[in-house]
């Protein structure tokens, strides 16, 4: 229980983070009609961020569910993908057959980044461990986002739409402090996204 407990242990930080997340998602899918119950289950059997808000806008918008949403979820979480093939290559032998398939559920971009900056190894249990609490959080956040409706002023309900950045902040830095390839990759990777910003033709992109 070693490891599960690790893994419990560091998974808390980002459960943390991803309450303050997910109550803004919990507040936009009522916004737009789902029901509590829709909302929560959407956040339990996805726990993606990001592909969440823009399937809801897909939603919102009256998009077709085979061709705009599958292409839409299939490009935004096709990180997962290669995030998962990299941590692979950490995880030890206990990881193997239907464990893979549990634990890739819940790669997400937080839960990759410090189970990777993890030195050895990492175990099944230990994988298990870290997904656990962000996954409850993730999903009792949009549970109280939802609950909360529009009760909340909009100043509020905005000023949390930027928490997911601040969480990705938090989780970069300090291993870019301490790994210069990873600052490297942090650094051509803004300016990348700049690039794609604002040079003409690429903007469009």
């Amino acid at each position: 229980m070693k490891d599960f407990k690790k893994g419990l242990m560091d998974g808390i930080l980002i459960a943390l983070g991803y309450i303050s997340v997910s109550f803004t998602f919990g507040l936009q899918a009522i916004s737009t009609g789902l029901t509590w119950w829709e909302a929560v289950m959407i956040s339990f059997m996805n726990l993606t961020s990001a592909g969440q808000f823009a399937g809801l806008d897909i939603m919102l918008r009256g998009g077709g569910f085979w061709i705009e949403m599958a292409c839409t979820q299939f490009i935004i979480n096709l990180r997962y993908a290669l995030m998962s093939l990299s941590l692979s290559q950490k995880a030890d032998k206990s990881v193997k057959g239907i464990h893979r398939w549990c634990i890739s559920f819940g790669i997400t971009d937080e839960i990759f980044a410090v189970s990777i900056g993890n030195d050895g190894e990492v175990s099944k249990r230990y994988l298990y461990g870290i997904i656990l609490l962000p996954l409850l959080g993730w999903t009792g956040g949009t549970l109280l986002g939802a609950a909360a409706g529009n009760i909340l002023p909009s100043v509020v309900r905005d000023s949390l739409g930027i928490a997911i950045y601040g969480m990705f902040i938090a989780i970069i830095v300090p291993t870019a402090k301490k790994n210069p390839a990873i600052f490297k990759v942090v650094v051509i990777s803004i300016l990348l996204s700049c690039i794609f910003k604002w040079v003409p033709v690429l903007n469009y992109v």
